[in-house]
């Protein structure tokens, strides 16, 4: 065995020349795997003026000295970078977000803490992957949203009247039917049978 298990250190072997290249190897990466202070993980493109130490998660579509290592930890290290492949369970403080990441295997993901408090944090998938448009995407047979000691209230707003607040019924991702606020302020039902256009049937309820 040449390297340590978890982390890939490298060891020293018996009556190796010129140790002190393979002790720094090993210093080099706890000094970038320990206490795990990520300043951004939505770059694609490596910075153009890192500080040496400076840390990142590479984000997806990487390009330039990151491209195709999508997830792994870059630090610029002694005026080039190294890049690292997580491990499940490792955790990482994301600076500019200010909130704990644990690499689950496959992806990096949210952690509670403190109380449970996962406030803010910028997208949540629950079995399955969140985007900037979902936010909050769920794969699940069903969801519930239960009331705590009396009655429980769903809310759809919207900014301005001539803005959209609606629920939206689909069949394989293809809009069949929408109810509500769509671009007034009166109620609307509108049906499709094919999902290129929906049709207002009720108005001004």
């Amino acid at each position: 065995m040449t390297d340590t298990p978890n982390l890939s250190l490298p060891y020293i072997t018996a009556a190796q020349a010129q140790k002190h290249v393979t002790h720094n190897e090993a210093l080099r990466a706890l000094d970038v795997l320990a206490q795990l202070n990520i300043l951004d993980r939505d770059l694609s493109t490596p910075p153009a003026s890192p500080a040496d130490g400076d840390r990142y998660i590479v984000a997806a579509m990487a390009n330039g000295d990151w491209t195709g290592k999508e997830d792994q930890v870059a630090a610029w290290q002694d005026n080039a970078w190294r890049l690292y492949a997580p491990r499940q369970g490792w955790l990482a403080w994301i600076a500019d977000e200010g909130i704990i990441l644990s690499y689950d295997g496959s992806s990096w993901v949210g952690v509670a803490t403190g109380g449970g408090s996962v406030n803010p944090v910028p997208l949540v998938g629950v079995n399955a992957t969140a985007d900037t448009t979902n936010r909050l995407s769920m794969n699940s047979p069903a969801s519930l949203f239960n009331h705590e000691g009396a009655g429980h209230q769903q809310k759809i707003n919207k900014a301005t009247a001539g803005d959209t607040a609606s629920q939206l019924y689909q069949t394989g991702f293809s809009g069949r039917a929408e109810i509500g606020l769509t671009g007034d302020d009166d109620f609307h039902l509108k049906v499709s049978p094919d999902g290129v256009k929906l049709n207002d049937k009720n108005k001004n309820i």
